[in-house]
């Protein structure tokens, strides 16, 4: 579990309060309810009414990975690979198919298993590809709301200032309402950026992070599943795969390699 996103938001809200705000006591001067009602409702019932029922069913789904955290392990998949490689190379492709049951990925999985059924190497590529496409098209969904949700919150703040102005100027002969006016007119600005900024730029960014992970393994997948069907050498394989890494790890990756080789002759 990955605690730090929510850790930096509440840290957030900590510096507001204690260096912003200042002193605890004026922390209910900045708590309104029919501001919370303009910016949080109205934001909330704009995205609501944008997208239809079954994607509010997907949406807990991708939230919950702004903090649990699913492991992307490059290095390990390309270890597995040249692994794959080595035993084709020596045992002949089909006996991969005896290797499928430690295979715990989906989409590494049905690329092994069409490599060992003899499927061509164009057909292999387009289904694995299109599945690479749809994963990327279901994000790209997902970040579209939280963008809708940036936008948004901002935007009822200004409608709420808005309000609140034209409140205040139509009673100014009734100094009593001028407050409560001037108390929508400023928090609902202060509220849209805590939407915009303090909770969904946080979540948008923390999920592209995990899709550009996601997409270097499958792609480090994609291209290891064509190799091994082409039967091309394992140390070829490690060198074209690593190259999706950074020069550190790629350093560790080939030490430990050329460790296994020694060890291998001994």
């Amino acid at each position: 579990m990955d605690l730090n996103g929510i850790l930096g938001i509440v840290l957030c809200f900590l510096v507001l309060c204690l260096w912003g705000i200042g002193d605890i006591s004026n922390i209910p001067l900045f708590i309104d309810v029919p501001s919370v009602a303009i910016v949080f409702g109205g934001t909330f019932m704009s995205v609501f009414a944008a997208y239809p029922g079954s994607f509010w069913k997907t949406v807990p789904g991708f939230m919950k990975m702004f903090v649990i955290v699913r492991k992307y392990d490059v290095p390990g998949t390309i270890t597995l690979m040249i692994g794959f490689a080595e035993q084709a190379r020596r045992e002949g492709i089909l006996a991969l198919e005896n290797s499928l049951e430690k295979v715990e990925d989906p989409f590494l999985k049905k690329g092994i298993q069409l490599a060992v059924d003899g499927t061509e190497r164009t057909i292999i590529e387009k289904i694995l590809e299109t599945e690479k496409e749809q994963i990327e098209e279901r994000h790209k969904a997902n970040y579209a709301f939280l963008e809708a949700l940036i936008a948004m919150g901002p935007t009822f703040g200004m409608m709420g200032t808005t309000i609140g102005l034209v409140l205040m100027l139509k009673n100014m002969n009734d100094p009593s309402s001028i407050g409560p006016a001037m108390a929508i007119a400023l928090i609902t600005t202060f509220y849209g950026s805590i939407v915009a900024n303090m909770i969904g730029w946080p979540v948008l960014t923390k999920l592209k992070i995990r899709h550009n992970q996601e997409m270097a393994q499958k792609q480090v997948m994609l291209e290891g599943v064509l190799a091994v069907q082409a039967g091309e050498n394992p140390r070829i394989v490690q060198w074209k795969l690593s190259a999706y890494l950074d020069p550190a790890t790629r350093a560790i990756l080939e030490a430990s390699r050329e460790k296994e080789r020694q060890e291998g002759r001994k």
